[in-house]
């Protein structure tokens, strides 16, 4: 687990599901871990002289191993409102609405096109803008997710999700962090503007 940004910690692991690294986040100030799978090594008890509070997921499809966080740590889990219909028949997920504070410091923003609970999340202390599935970045360049993961219309929900980015342009940030894939930690809004032209 690495501090790339002071307060932000990242970490990869394979995805069970879909067999290729992903990426994790633990922000301490906010007592917040993001979309998270166990870290490798030793796990959870990396986290065992300052647990977590909450597990964010930044879409109702990164529950990944917030269980097992929930079941160590007793910290709650969180998503955007309009996923909680995945979580009917457990486990127990609370919402957070879009504007608000999903953790101390930790804003929610919409995002939406590819699923109705797609968000971003402002790391404001951090400066950072993590994004969930929207947008991923393996290697040096931004990109899309397949076409394959965007449903029927993958232009519609490409022109929908610049148009939805491009609304956050005016938010305070200059890292990216993703879901999926390496962080750019400088010239992050420059990076996406430049990709929604």
């Amino acid at each position: 687990m690495d501090e790339i940004i002071p307060g932000v910690r990242r970490w990869t692991a394979k995805h069970p599901k879909i067999g290729i690294e992903v990426s994790s986040h633990w922000v301490p100030g906010a007592g917040a871990v993001i979309d998270p799978l166990e870290p490798p090594g030793d796990g959870l008890d990396a986290f065992a002289e300052r647990p977590p509070e909450r597990v964010l997921l930044s879409n109702r499809h990164h529950l990944r191993h917030s269980e097992r966080f929930g079941e160590r740590y007793r910290c709650t889990i969180h998503c955007p409102v309009p996923g909680l219909h995945e979580f009917a028949g457990g486990p127990e997920v609370r919402g957070f609405e879009f504007g608000e504070e999903a953790a101390p410091g930790i804003e929610a923003l919409e995002v939406g096109a590819i699923c109705p609970d797609e968000s971003a999340l402002l790391l404001r202390d951090a400066r950072a803008l993590l994004l969930a599935d929207g947008i991923i970045r393996y290697g040096e360049e931004l990109s899309f997710v397949p076409d394959g993961y965007l449903g029927d219309d993958p232009e519609g929900v490409k022109a929908g999700l610049c148009e939805a980015y491009s609304k956050l342009l005016d938010r305070d940030f200059e890292s990216l962090l993703f879901a999926h894939g390496t962080p750019l930690l400088r010239d992050g809004k420059r990076a996406l503007r430049d990709f929604c032209g």
